[in-house]
């Protein structure tokens, strides 16, 4: 689980002759994620194409092309078929010429429906005037002008204006009509040069004659004619989508099964009569590609296991004689001996919803530590702690199954099962904790007067659990952080011992040694009391009161030998500088642990909201240092009979019918919200513990994604 599957890498020599052969073997099997041929051998060139690739090449994009003409959607496929030659020939062509044709109709209704909109538009303003058209054009002397402006600047400027002898104005809101009469051998454009600098953006005068309200009838009529004649040809586009939609997928299938077959070559290694290939397969299935392909090709061809990608980086080993020959020949392998191996993550069920959390980030190299089962193990308790509610849990976990049971998407699915396992754990610790929506009623109905073995924290006479919390998430921070130096630890001594002390086993000691002296009875003044209370029978009497002092003392010389380890770490890394800035990350130790105690945090605060919208609703007195919700009853009943109590908030729920309705609504919205909030801020408080203190510790990602040549049918059946 914390390591991918075991890669190998593989060659396949042979004859051209059988290379079309292998091929379609590799294919069918789908295993082998292909290298590609880097040039470096002598005498040794990519292979080409084989005959029919760019034909293929062409169909697929036709097929494509008509596909996102009619919008095809896999949902409208159908069984699955078998798709001839004779029928991409014959059958594609006229899918093609017939979808063509309609959609170039609809391009063009498209078109004019916009045009006719445009004038539509553009007639609104004359409409608003009232001025029939043709009384706006056709003048030898008078001069017109029809826009959107200020009226009075329009006004005061063909005023001033020596060239205007006489105008008008007509208005309606900014629409402006001006008719002006020139001064004697006044330019043409003298209208347009008086207005130059005022408020007015001019309209062109459409060339019609009539009322301008006729004229938009006649318009929104053509419309009408357009749209229908547009809904017919969408219509039977429509009809063709639904008589292709199979075929068309099936086709793009069979074409690309195709391509990719014919453009494999590329990768190879080839000379006149023979071809080089090599890949990734997982170890497990190398028998597998071996009896496939000499039940194919027989002796025509050599397979060989070049050598087994071992976990540590740069530690692979090659496995055979004949193996070693082939890794030897003409210069090397075919592609850089640095390659990576393809990264298969190997986890069972459950976890595999949380490697969409860690490829978030980016998928785990081969040589590292896949963090998707700590991410199972930790994320789900995280989030169902901070969050402690069987209403809520219940909630997260009919969101999630909804997702994931509604969905083909496997990036959707993943977040679903996330959800069920938050949800999941949510519930759990929401049992625990005795509540159900905020409410305390679940606690008393399973455990009667004594309570929920644990408690939340928010109200006063519960204060011990909240500092008990806050231990907690030092103690879970502890924990989480040194697994993370821990797996840094391992994946360092690649590099060599001294690399793996000096850059993570130093961390560890620091950290380690300074929480343990933080937690012992040495030098008891400065450090908060709770730390050894909360353990030692506030609330849980476990009998743990602090480390002895000498614990203490040991846990100093621990973390000096730490801090001193981790310093010449950074200074054989970066020199002098490193003496510094390994001081100053030293830090570290104490902040990243501290972080931790969001955990605490985000449990108190979702408490809170979900008091307040209850004591909203219900209304809450405290009595004896405890708060109640008035459920069943109101303040009169609590004055009455719990002497000494002080009432909260009465309660909308006990203020009248208005107070009931408004009350309602803020409860459900109120839950609702906290619901959401779990997300935004449980949720990403856990996932910020995860990414950025626990992966920091130790995980780089970019590996390569295992992409094996083949392809996974769903429209056609073989050949």
């Amino acid at each position: 689980m914390l390591r991918p599957e075991q890669m190998s890498k593989v060659s396949v020599t042979g004859s051209r002759t059988v290379m079309s052969d292998v091929i379609e073997t590799i294919h069918e099997l789908n295993l082998v994620h292909l290298s590609n041929y880097d040039g470096s051998w002598k005498g040794f060139d990519p292979g080409n194409p084989v005959d029919g690739a760019n034909e293929a090449s062409d169909k697929l994009v036709t097929v494509r092309s008509i596909e996102s003409i009619l919008d095809v959607d896999d949902e409208d496929a159908g069984p699955q078929r078998i798709v001839t030659d004779e029928a991409l020939n014959s059958e594609l062509e006229d899918i093609r010429a017939q979808v063509n044709t309609l959609d170039d109709k609809r391009n063009g209704l498209q078109e004019e429906l916009r045009t006719v909109e445009d004038r539509i538009d553009s007639m609104k303003p004359f409409a608003e005037l009232g001025i029939d058209l043709d009384l706006l054009s056709g003048y030898d002397n008078l001069h017109v002008a029809v826009g959107e402006g200020n009226t009075d600047e329009i006004e005061q400027a063909l005023a001033e204006s020596d060239e205007i002898r006489e105008f008008e104005l007509f208005t309606e809101g900014r629409t402006v009509a001006v008719f002006a009469y020139p001064a004697d051998h006044a330019d043409e454009d003298v209208l347009d040069d008086a207005l130059v600098g005022v408020d007015f953006a001019s309209y062109e005068v459409p060339d019609a004659r009539g009322s301008p309200e006729e004229y938009i009838k006649e318009l929104k009529h053509e419309r009408q004619k357009l749209e229908s004649k547009l809904d017919g040809v969408k219509n039977e586009l429509h009809d063709v989508k639904l008589d292709a939609t199979g075929f068309l997928l099936a086709a793009e299938e069979k074409l690309t099964i195709e391509v990719q077959k014919a453009e494999a070559p590329l990768q190879f290694a080839t000379t006149e009569n023979a071809f080089v290939a090599e890949g990734w397969i997982p170890t497990e299935e190398y028998d597998r590609l071996e009896r496939s392909l000499n039940e194919t090709v027989g002796e025509h061809a050599e397979v060989d296991e070049l050598r087994r990608a071992d976990y540590e980086e740069g530690h692979e080993h090659t496995l055979t004689e004949e193996a070693e020959e082939v890794a030897t020949t003409d210069g090397g392998h075919i592609v850089d001996d640095d390659e990576q191996p393809p990264v298969v993550q190997d986890n069972p069920g459950p976890v595999k919803p949380f490697e969409i959390l860690v490829e978030t980030i980016n998928r785990p190299r081969y040589f590292e530590f896949d963090p998707s089962v700590i991410l199972f193990l930790t994320f789900p308790i995280f989030f169902g702690f901070m969050i402690g509610d069987l209403g809520y849990g219940l909630m997260y976990l009919a969101i999630g199954y909804a997702i994931y049971s509604k969905t083909d998407s496997l990036a959707l699915k993943s977040l679903g099962g996330i959800a069920l396992w938050a949800g999941l754990f949510t519930a759990i610790f929401g049992v625990l904790y005795g509540e159900i929506f905020g409410l305390h009623i679940l606690g008393e109905a399973i455990y009667g007067h004594a309570g929920p073995p644990i408690k939340k924290g928010l109200q006063p006479v519960e204060a011990e659990f909240a500092s008990t919390w806050l231990v907690l998430s030092l103690l879970v921070g502890l924990a989480h952080l040194t697994l993370g130096y821990l797996f840094g630890f391992f994946e360092e001594l690649s590099h060599g011992v001294k690399d793996a002390v000096l850059h993570k086993g130093s961390w560890i000691l620091l950290m380690v040694g300074v929480w343990v002296w933080i937690f012992s009875k040495q030098l008891l003044g400065p450090k908060p009391e709770f730390l050894f209370t909360v353990f030692n029978g506030e609330p849980f009497a476990l009998g743990f009161g602090g480390f002895p002092a000498g614990v203490g003392t040991v846990a100093l010389v621990v973390a000096a030998v730490g801090l001193v380890l981790m310093i010449a770490g950074e200074v054989s890394h970066m020199g002098g500088p490193g003496a510094l800035i390994g001081a100053l990350e030293s830090l570290k130790s104490l902040s990243d642990v501290i972080s931790y105690t969001r955990i605490a945090a985000v449990l108190l605060a979702k408490a809170g909201m979900a008091f307040v919208i209850n004591l909203l609703f219900f209304g809450a007195y405290e009595h004896h240092g405890e708060w109640h919700f008035m459920l069943s009853y109101g303040p009169s009943y609590v004055n009455s009979h719990y002497e000494g109590a002080e009432i909260i908030f009465s309660g909308l729920m006990h203020s009248g019918i208005a107070g009931v309705l408004v009350g309602l609504l803020i409860l459900v919205v109120g839950h609702l919200l906290v619901l959401a909030l779990g997300v935004t801020s449980a949720g990403l408080q856990a996932v910020r513990l995860e990414y950025v203190e626990f992966f920091g510790k130790f995980y780089q990602g970019g590996g390569e994604e295992y992409e094996p040549f083949g392809y996974d049918r769903t429209h056609t059946t073989q050949d």
